[in-house]
């Protein structure tokens, strides 16, 4: 493979550190001035840069694909992997030169990157004016003005309440198929290689009854799919109690209600037959068989589950803080199968090369993806990050070339074993919901099954949105190829 195949997550070697970005498309409702948002990182970030777009409009800000017409430029970034930061440095470095001729642009810079950084992006290396991280959005309207009026500004605070509950997110970059719908913010895992507990703060969930309203409200408008975002979705719990709604049980006696992520599944769920409900990420550790069971009970709750590994071996686990070993992650596979069958979507996230990772220990990982065949992986050597567990701990000691190697392995069990998965789909009919045109042609369409898997089908006379029955009949490693059914 020569490139990044962003539809099912297979990274080639040389391109391990790739960093997708979305731009902010064009929004003409008459506001006086535009604003520009490109986006870095997790599917997280792209929510993230909805909020940011409906918080600048209604201060009289419309967004443009064309940074060079903008008034406003942010860039909000994604600190996962050492190559995101250099390719967000790489372009504010761009938009500084269109600056030097346009002084009254003001640029920012938002998410994880703007929390790890802070004053060093904004004062030592100025190439910022406004610095605003995760849970300081709506404070994005009075630092632009301050900068606007030559005074640059900085908001890094790290809430245990916000979530932005209130606000209805502007679309960018929406088919007018399938939306995002954030369910909770921050994470409270500390898992050793990973900076987001320090950019993204404590876990908070949002109320269940405004994610069910903006469900309702996208179904209104003609949505199809909706994917509920948080680090991790399984530990999702809002308190009744909290928000003063209490219950009775059967003795009448007043207890505290919790809504878990199974039950809040079950609430989209019911908002419409129609509507297709994807969610991410799991943890190995907190999903539970009630959410399964859950998955089972309603079809439109599409049967994929993303669930990262990270390693194969319970040592480099246990260095990682995974709080599980290679048991209960087969455990969990295992019940998935039980409960879902063999034809549930399973993806993964594997970093190959992390610190002190023996040969037979990576052989670990490769013989667990054996096990569990995974339909497809986002795969990366390890890619050690300031202020992690893992960085004040244990030495970054696998050399490059080592680290670059084992992830080629990675990735060619991977090839081998996605190409088998989607094989077993030859022959049967699978419903997908249609997105949008092909890249490979006008004269075709793409869709999804629930499993996740992109399917390419002739245009015919259907529209995105449409849920139609298609035949597989071939396939890649990549992609299922077939044709509609009458």
């Amino acid at each position: 493979m020569e490139h990044l195949i962003k539809d099912i997550g297979i990274i080639p070697a040389e391109d391990t550190q790739s960093c997708e970005y979305k731009v902010s498309e064009e929004e003409n409702t008459g506001k006086s001035k535009k604003i520009y948002i490109e986006s870095y990182g997790c599917q997280m970030n792209f929510s993230d840069s909805e909020i940011v777009a409906s918080i600048m409009k209604e201060v009289g800000f419309d967004t443009t694909s064309n940074f060079e017409l903008a008034d406003v430029i942010f860039l909000n970034t994604c600190s996962i992997r050492e190559k995101a930061e250099q390719t967000v440095r790489k372009r504010l470095q761009q938009f500084n030169q269109v600056k030097a001729s346009k002084p009254e642009l003001t640029i920012g810079i938002l998410g994880c990157m703007a929390e790890r950084l802070k004053e060093k992006l904004l004062e030592e290396e100025q190439l910022v004016d406004v610095v605003v991280g995760p849970d300081a959005y709506r404070d994005l309207p009075k630092l632009v003005q301050q900068a606007e009026d030559g005074t640059k500004g900085i908001n890094t605070f790290l809430s245990r309440e916000e979530t932005y509950a209130d606000i209805s997110p502007v679309r960018l970059n929406s088919n007018g198929v399938s939306a995002f719908i954030s369910i909770m913010r921050g994470c409270d895992n500390m898992c050793s290689f990973c900076v987001v507990p320090f950019t993204r703060g404590r876990e908070r969930s949002r109320d269940p009854h405004s994610i069910v309203a903006e469900a309702r409200g996208l179904v209104e408008k003609g949505y199809r799919e909706v994917t509920l975002l948080g680090q991790n979705v399984d530990s999702y719990k809002w308190s009744a109690e909290e928000n003063n709604k209490a219950r009775l049980n059967k003795k009448g006696d007043e207890v505290q209600q919790i809504i878990t992520f199974a039950d809040l599944l079950e609430m989209v769920a019911l908002v419409s037959p129609e509507l297709r409900i994807r969610f991410s990420t799991s943890h190995p550790k907190d999903i539970t068989d009630e959410v399964l069971y859950t998955m089972r009970k309603y079809s439109n709750i599409c049967k994929y589950i993303h669930l990262p590994v990270q390693s194969g071996n319970s040592r480099i686990l246990d260095l990682m803080n995974r709080t599980y070993d290679r048991e209960w992650y087969l455990e969990r596979v295992q019940k998935i199968r039980e409960i879902l069958g063999e034809s549930c979507g399973i993806s993964s996230d594997m970093i190959a090369g992390f610190c002190s990772e023996t040969e037979e220990e990576h052989r670990d990982t490769l013989s667990l993806m054996d096990i569990v065949r995974f339909d497809f992986s986002y795969m990366f050597y390890y890619s050690e990050r300031p202020g992690t567990l893992a960085a004040k701990k244990y030495p970054d000691d696998i050399p490059l070339e080592v680290k670059k190697r084992r992830l080629q392995e990675i990735i060619e069990k991977q090839n081998q074993l996605s190409l088998k998965r989607n094989q077993l789909d030859i022959g049967t009919v699978q419903e997908i919901l249609i997105e949008g045109i092909s890249k490979r042609s006008e004269d075709q369409l793409k869709g999804r099954t629930s499993a996740n898997k992109v399917v390419i089908i002739p245009k015919g006379n259907h529209q995105p949105g449409d849920y139609v029955n298609v035949f597989i009949k071939d396939c890649s490693s990549a992609t299922l190829f077939g044709e509609l059914m009458d």
